[in-house]
């Protein structure tokens, strides 16, 4: 019965962490992240924890989107390098505990002292776990990402407003897309 109720507890977060990633990353970068966007190299240069060498002239969305996402973490880490570093914990955790926990439970079914469905709960808690970790610490690393996307907006890099509004989507979306741990993006492309 306990294993049922686990089972069941477990399902939830895994299931909104998964619609949060298709609704706010997967289908936004889906939707923006293939047009061909201009951006300013000198400009870009500018911007707060940006790169030493600069973004290609001509690159889709996404591609803008990734680079200035790591800008975003890279300035974020400079101003509050303990969210920084919280974030980043919560991420490892993500990658380490699932397989480690699926070892530990494919062990206990083998040796009879966890029956099937036990062993099932106790992957689906872990990795429940670990999506609920990676939301949470999420928001901050948003306000990073809309802190980048506030100056790059404010410095002009992209010359064309249109394509300014599909790279602010696409960091975004990419954060969204990064918020869940690696175990989940199996089930989704």
């Amino acid at each position: 019965m306990i294993w049922r109720v686990m089972f069941l507890v477990s399902v939830v977060p895994i299931a909104v962490a998964l619609l949060a990633r298709w609704w706010f990353g997967i289908r936004v970068l889906g939707a923006e992240g293939r047009r061909i966007c201009r951006c300013d190299a000198a400009r870009w240069a500018k911007l707060p924890g940006s790169e030493k060498e600069p973004p290609p002239t001509e690159a889709p969305a996404r591609e803008h989107a990734a680079r200035l996402r790591t800008a975003a973490l890279a300035a974020w880490s400079e101003r509050a390098p303990k969210l920084a570093a919280s974030r980043e914990g919560s991420k490892r955790f993500g990658m380490a505990v699932p397989p480690l926990t699926v070892m530990v439970a494919v062990f206990a079914i083998l040796l009879a002292k966890v029956p099937v469905m036990g062993g099932i709960s106790i992957i689906l808690a872990s990795i429940a776990i670990s999506a609920t970790l990676r939301l949470l610490g999420l928001g901050s690393e948003l306000r990073a990402v809309a802190a980048q996307v506030n100056a790059m907006r404010e410095s002009r890099v992209f010359p064309r407003l249109d394509d300014e509004d599909a790279v602010a989507a696409c960091t975004a979306a990419e954060a969204w897309n990064d918020s869940v741990p690696p175990v989940l993006k199996f089930l989704q492309p």
